[in-house]
Protein backbone atom coordinates (compact mmCIF):
# COMPACT_ATOMS: atom_id res chain seq x y z
CA UNK A 1 0.00 0.00 0.00
CA UNK A 2 1.34 3.39 -1.02
CA UNK A 3 0.79 6.79 0.63
CA UNK A 4 1.74 10.28 -0.56
CA UNK A 5 3.39 12.50 2.04
CA UNK A 6 5.81 14.43 -0.20
CA UNK A 7 6.16 14.94 -3.95
CA UNK A 8 9.57 13.25 -3.58
CA UNK A 9 7.78 10.02 -2.61
CA UNK A 10 7.34 9.56 -6.36
CA UNK A 11 10.32 8.85 -8.58
CA UNK A 12 10.68 10.89 -11.78
CA UNK A 13 9.38 7.86 -13.70
CA UNK A 14 6.36 7.42 -11.40
CA UNK A 15 5.67 11.13 -11.63
CA UNK A 16 5.79 11.05 -15.42
CA UNK A 17 3.33 8.14 -15.43
CA UNK A 18 1.00 10.01 -13.06
CA UNK A 19 1.06 13.21 -15.14
CA UNK A 20 0.45 11.23 -18.34
CA UNK A 21 -2.57 9.62 -16.68
CA UNK A 22 -3.83 13.07 -15.61
CA UNK A 23 -3.58 14.31 -19.20
CA UNK A 24 -5.51 11.26 -20.42
CA UNK A 25 -8.21 12.00 -17.83
CA UNK A 26 -8.36 15.58 -19.11
CA UNK A 27 -8.80 14.40 -22.70
CA UNK A 28 -11.09 11.42 -22.02
CA UNK A 29 -13.24 12.21 -18.95
CA UNK A 30 -16.00 9.73 -19.87
CA UNK A 31 -13.48 6.87 -19.89
CA UNK A 32 -12.89 7.44 -16.14
CA UNK A 33 -16.42 8.42 -15.08
CA UNK A 34 -17.11 5.10 -13.28
CA UNK A 35 -13.56 4.06 -12.39
CA UNK A 36 -14.09 4.43 -8.62
CA UNK A 37 -17.72 3.35 -8.39
CA UNK A 38 -18.28 1.89 -4.93
CA UNK A 39 -15.13 3.54 -3.54
CA UNK A 40 -15.17 6.23 -0.83
CA UNK A 41 -12.78 9.12 -0.21
CA UNK A 42 -12.57 10.53 3.33
CA UNK A 43 -11.54 14.19 3.47
CA UNK A 44 -10.20 14.78 6.98
CA UNK A 45 -9.51 18.50 7.15
CA UNK A 46 -8.42 19.70 10.57
CA UNK A 47 -8.18 23.26 9.26
CA UNK A 48 -10.31 25.14 6.73
CA UNK A 49 -9.62 24.85 3.02
CA UNK A 50 -11.54 25.76 -0.11
CA UNK A 51 -9.61 24.71 -3.20
CA UNK A 52 -7.82 21.66 -1.86
CA UNK A 53 -10.83 20.04 -0.18
CA UNK A 54 -13.25 20.80 -2.98
CA UNK A 55 -10.83 19.67 -5.68
CA UNK A 56 -10.32 16.33 -3.88
CA UNK A 57 -14.08 15.93 -3.59
CA UNK A 58 -14.61 16.91 -7.24
CA UNK A 59 -11.90 14.44 -8.26
CA UNK A 60 -13.56 11.52 -6.48
CA UNK A 61 -17.03 12.44 -7.71
CA UNK A 62 -15.70 12.71 -11.29
CA UNK A 63 -14.42 9.14 -10.91
CA UNK A 64 -17.88 7.91 -9.85
CA UNK A 65 -16.92 7.47 -6.19
CA UNK A 66 -18.42 9.04 -3.09
CA UNK A 67 -17.08 11.27 -0.33
CA UNK A 68 -17.35 11.67 3.42
CA UNK A 69 -15.41 13.57 6.03
CA UNK A 70 -15.15 16.81 7.98
CA UNK A 71 -14.00 20.32 7.10
CA UNK A 72 -12.59 21.49 10.44
CA UNK A 73 -11.29 20.03 13.68
CA UNK A 74 -14.27 21.53 15.53
CA UNK A 75 -16.64 19.25 13.62
CA UNK A 76 -14.63 16.10 14.35
CA UNK A 77 -13.81 14.04 17.44
CA UNK A 78 -10.51 15.95 17.62
CA UNK A 79 -12.58 18.51 19.53
CA UNK A 80 -13.03 15.80 22.18
CA UNK A 81 -9.33 15.02 22.24
CA UNK A 82 -9.17 12.03 19.88
CA UNK A 83 -5.71 11.43 18.43
CA UNK A 84 -4.94 11.41 14.71
CA UNK A 85 -3.86 7.77 15.06
CA UNK A 86 -7.22 6.73 16.48
CA UNK A 87 -9.15 8.82 13.96
CA UNK A 88 -7.44 7.19 10.97
CA UNK A 89 -8.01 3.72 12.40
CA UNK A 90 -11.73 4.49 12.52
CA UNK A 91 -11.75 6.20 9.10
CA UNK A 92 -10.09 3.07 7.69
CA UNK A 93 -13.26 1.17 8.57
CA UNK A 94 -15.43 3.56 6.57
CA UNK A 95 -13.43 4.67 3.51
CA UNK A 96 -11.03 3.33 0.90
CA UNK A 97 -8.65 6.32 0.79
CA UNK A 98 -8.10 9.45 2.89
CA UNK A 99 -6.94 13.00 2.13
CA UNK A 100 -5.78 14.72 5.33
CA UNK A 101 -4.94 18.35 6.03
CA UNK A 102 -3.59 19.21 9.47
CA UNK A 103 -1.97 22.29 11.04
CA UNK A 104 0.77 20.17 12.65
CA UNK A 105 3.75 19.13 10.55
CA UNK A 106 3.98 15.37 10.27
CA UNK A 107 0.41 14.59 11.36
CA UNK A 108 -0.53 12.91 8.03
CA UNK A 109 2.68 10.84 8.28
CA UNK A 110 1.64 9.64 11.75
CA UNK A 111 -1.78 8.78 10.32
CA UNK A 112 -0.24 6.83 7.43
CA UNK A 113 1.74 4.66 9.86
CA UNK A 114 -1.49 3.53 11.56
CA UNK A 115 -3.79 3.48 8.54
CA UNK A 116 -5.25 0.48 6.74
CA UNK A 117 -5.97 2.67 3.67
CA UNK A 118 -3.83 4.99 1.51
CA UNK A 119 -3.34 8.46 3.04
CA UNK A 120 -2.65 11.59 1.00
CA UNK A 121 -1.07 14.58 2.71
CA UNK A 122 -3.33 17.50 1.73
CA UNK A 123 -1.12 19.99 3.58
CA UNK A 124 0.57 19.80 6.99
CA UNK A 125 1.37 23.15 8.53
CA UNK A 126 4.16 24.99 6.74
CA UNK A 127 5.79 21.71 5.79
CA UNK A 128 4.47 19.96 2.66
CA UNK A 129 1.61 20.37 0.20
CA UNK A 130 2.43 17.62 -2.31
CA UNK A 131 -0.74 17.71 -4.38
CA UNK A 132 -0.22 21.44 -5.01
CA UNK A 133 3.24 20.59 -6.31
CA UNK A 134 1.80 17.83 -8.52
CA UNK A 135 -0.73 20.38 -9.79
CA UNK A 136 2.08 22.83 -10.56
CA UNK A 137 4.10 20.19 -12.42
CA UNK A 138 1.09 19.11 -14.48
CA UNK A 139 0.33 22.74 -15.34
CA UNK A 140 3.89 23.37 -16.48
CA UNK A 141 4.16 20.15 -18.48
CA UNK A 142 0.75 20.65 -20.11
CA UNK A 143 1.28 24.30 -21.07
CA UNK A 144 5.02 24.29 -21.82
CA UNK A 145 5.33 20.71 -23.06
CA UNK A 146 8.25 19.85 -20.77
CA UNK A 147 9.64 19.91 -17.24
CA UNK A 148 13.26 20.53 -18.25
CA UNK A 149 15.12 23.43 -19.87
CA UNK A 150 13.07 26.10 -18.09
CA UNK A 151 13.77 29.50 -16.55
CA UNK A 152 11.44 29.90 -13.60
CA UNK A 153 10.81 33.03 -11.57
CA UNK A 154 9.50 32.56 -8.03
CA UNK A 155 8.09 35.80 -6.65
CA UNK A 156 6.85 37.01 -3.27
CA UNK A 157 7.10 35.23 0.06
CA UNK A 158 9.92 32.78 -0.60
CA UNK A 159 10.78 32.39 3.08
CA UNK A 160 7.53 30.94 4.41
CA UNK A 161 5.84 29.75 1.19
CA UNK A 162 5.59 25.95 1.35
CA UNK A 163 4.40 25.74 -2.27
CA UNK A 164 7.61 27.43 -3.44
CA UNK A 165 9.86 25.17 -1.35
CA UNK A 166 8.12 22.01 -2.58
CA UNK A 167 8.27 23.14 -6.20
CA UNK A 168 12.01 23.83 -5.97
CA UNK A 169 12.61 20.34 -4.51
CA UNK A 170 10.56 18.74 -7.28
CA UNK A 171 11.99 20.66 -10.23
CA UNK A 172 15.69 20.28 -9.43
CA UNK A 173 15.37 16.62 -10.47
CA UNK A 174 15.03 17.76 -14.10
CA UNK A 175 17.93 18.98 -16.29
CA UNK A 176 18.59 22.60 -17.28
CA UNK A 177 16.38 24.27 -14.68
CA UNK A 178 17.27 27.84 -13.68
CA UNK A 179 15.58 29.86 -10.93
CA UNK A 180 15.21 33.58 -10.44
CA UNK A 181 14.22 34.26 -6.83
CA UNK A 182 12.31 37.54 -6.58
CA UNK A 183 11.64 38.79 -3.05
CA UNK A 184 12.37 41.48 -0.48
CA UNK A 185 15.35 40.89 1.77
CA UNK A 186 13.00 39.96 4.65
CA UNK A 187 11.37 37.15 2.64
CA UNK A 188 14.33 35.60 0.81
CA UNK A 189 14.36 31.85 0.34
CA UNK A 190 15.70 30.13 3.51
CA UNK A 191 19.43 29.47 3.61
CA UNK A 192 18.95 25.69 3.74
CA UNK A 193 17.12 25.82 0.38
CA UNK A 194 19.79 28.09 -1.06
CA UNK A 195 22.74 26.01 0.21
CA UNK A 196 21.51 22.43 0.68
CA UNK A 197 19.13 22.24 -2.27
CA UNK A 198 20.18 24.70 -4.99
CA UNK A 199 23.95 25.06 -4.55
CA UNK A 200 24.46 21.46 -3.45
CA UNK A 201 22.79 20.25 -6.65
CA UNK A 202 24.53 22.85 -8.86
CA UNK A 203 21.22 24.44 -9.86
CA UNK A 204 21.78 27.94 -11.32
CA UNK A 205 19.86 30.71 -9.55
CA UNK A 206 19.95 34.44 -8.98
CA UNK A 207 18.20 36.62 -6.42
CA UNK A 208 16.63 39.97 -7.32
CA UNK A 209 14.45 42.40 -5.43
CA UNK A 210 12.38 43.93 -8.24
CA UNK A 211 9.95 41.97 -10.39
CA UNK A 212 10.72 44.21 -13.39
CA UNK A 213 14.37 43.10 -13.29
CA UNK A 214 13.41 39.46 -13.88
CA UNK A 215 10.49 39.48 -16.31
CA UNK A 216 12.21 39.48 -19.71
CA UNK A 217 14.05 36.20 -19.23
CA UNK A 218 11.38 33.93 -17.76
CA UNK A 219 9.48 30.95 -19.17
CA UNK A 220 7.32 30.74 -16.02
CA UNK A 221 6.48 33.29 -13.34
CA UNK A 222 5.15 31.74 -10.13
CA UNK A 223 3.53 34.41 -7.95
CA UNK A 224 2.82 34.18 -4.22
CA UNK A 225 1.42 36.59 -1.68
CA UNK A 226 3.59 39.07 0.21
CA UNK A 227 1.83 39.37 3.53
CA UNK A 228 2.00 42.54 5.58
CA UNK A 229 2.48 40.64 8.84
CA UNK A 230 5.78 39.17 7.59
CA UNK A 231 7.50 42.57 7.86
CA UNK A 232 9.06 44.01 10.99
CA UNK A 233 7.74 47.49 10.27
CA UNK A 234 5.05 49.00 8.07
CA UNK A 235 7.43 51.40 6.29
CA UNK A 236 9.32 48.45 4.77
CA UNK A 237 6.06 46.85 3.66
CA UNK A 238 4.75 50.04 2.05
CA UNK A 239 8.11 50.54 0.32
CA UNK A 240 8.18 47.03 -1.10
CA UNK A 241 4.61 45.96 -1.79
CA UNK A 242 4.18 47.54 -5.23
CA UNK A 243 7.26 45.72 -6.51
CA UNK A 244 5.26 42.53 -6.27
CA UNK A 245 1.98 43.51 -7.92
CA UNK A 246 1.85 42.02 -11.40
CA UNK A 247 0.02 44.28 -13.84
CA UNK A 248 -0.21 44.86 -17.59
CA UNK A 249 2.80 47.15 -17.59
CA UNK A 250 5.04 44.47 -16.04
CA UNK A 251 3.52 41.80 -18.30
CA UNK A 252 4.58 43.86 -21.32
CA UNK A 253 8.21 43.10 -20.35
CA UNK A 254 7.68 39.33 -20.55
CA UNK A 255 8.03 36.84 -23.39
CA UNK A 256 4.90 36.10 -25.44
CA UNK A 257 4.86 32.47 -24.32
CA UNK A 258 5.64 32.99 -20.62
CA UNK A 259 2.97 31.61 -18.29
CA UNK A 260 1.90 33.09 -14.95
CA UNK A 261 1.03 30.70 -12.14
CA UNK A 262 -0.28 31.21 -8.60
CA UNK A 263 -1.34 28.60 -6.00
CA UNK A 264 -4.26 30.88 -4.98
CA UNK A 265 -5.90 32.55 -3.18
CA UNK A 266 -4.57 35.85 -4.48
CA UNK A 267 -5.17 39.15 -2.74
CA UNK A 268 -3.75 42.01 -4.79
CA UNK A 269 -0.43 40.60 -6.03
CA UNK A 270 -1.88 39.94 -9.50
CA UNK A 271 -4.04 42.75 -10.84
CA UNK A 272 -7.38 41.57 -12.25
CA UNK A 273 -6.40 43.27 -15.51
CA UNK A 274 -3.95 40.38 -16.05
CA UNK A 275 -6.74 37.77 -15.92
CA UNK A 276 -7.60 38.24 -19.60
CA UNK A 277 -3.99 37.84 -20.73
CA UNK A 278 -3.61 34.44 -22.47
CA UNK A 279 -0.43 33.91 -20.44
CA UNK A 280 -2.41 33.95 -17.16
CA UNK A 281 -2.61 30.27 -16.21
CA UNK A 282 -3.67 30.34 -12.54
CA UNK A 283 -7.32 29.39 -13.05
CA UNK A 284 -6.34 26.65 -15.50
CA UNK A 285 -3.89 25.57 -12.81
CA UNK A 286 -6.83 25.06 -10.42
CA UNK A 287 -8.52 22.84 -13.05
CA UNK A 288 -5.35 20.81 -13.51
CA UNK A 289 -5.48 20.22 -9.76
CA UNK A 290 -8.63 18.16 -10.21
CA UNK A 291 -7.10 16.03 -12.98
CA UNK A 292 -3.92 15.31 -11.03
CA UNK A 293 -5.87 14.38 -7.89
CA UNK A 294 -8.04 12.03 -9.98
CA UNK A 295 -4.86 10.41 -11.30
CA UNK A 296 -3.43 10.15 -7.78
CA UNK A 297 -6.58 8.52 -6.38
CA UNK A 298 -6.56 5.95 -9.21
CA UNK A 299 -2.85 5.28 -8.69
CA UNK A 300 -3.03 4.81 -4.91
CA UNK A 301 -6.16 2.66 -5.16
CA UNK A 302 -4.44 0.65 -7.93
CA UNK A 303 -7.43 1.09 -10.24
CA UNK A 304 -6.49 0.29 -13.81
CA UNK A 305 -8.74 1.79 -16.49
CA UNK A 306 -8.30 0.08 -19.84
Amino acid sequence: MQHLMSPLDLSVEELDKLLTLANDIENNPRKYAHACEGKKLATCFYEPSTRTRLSFEAAMLNLGGSILGFSSADSSSAAKGESVSDTIRVISCYADICAMRHPKEGAPLVASEKSAIPVINAGDGGHQHPTQTLTDLLTIRSLKGRLDNLKIGLCGDLKFGRTVHSLIHALIRYPDIQFTLISPEELRVPSYIREDVLRKNDVPFREVERLEDAMADLDILYMTRVQKERFFNEDDYVRMKDFYILNKKKMSLAKEDMIVMHPLPRVNEISVEVDDDPRAAYFRQAQYGVYVRMALILTLLEVDVC
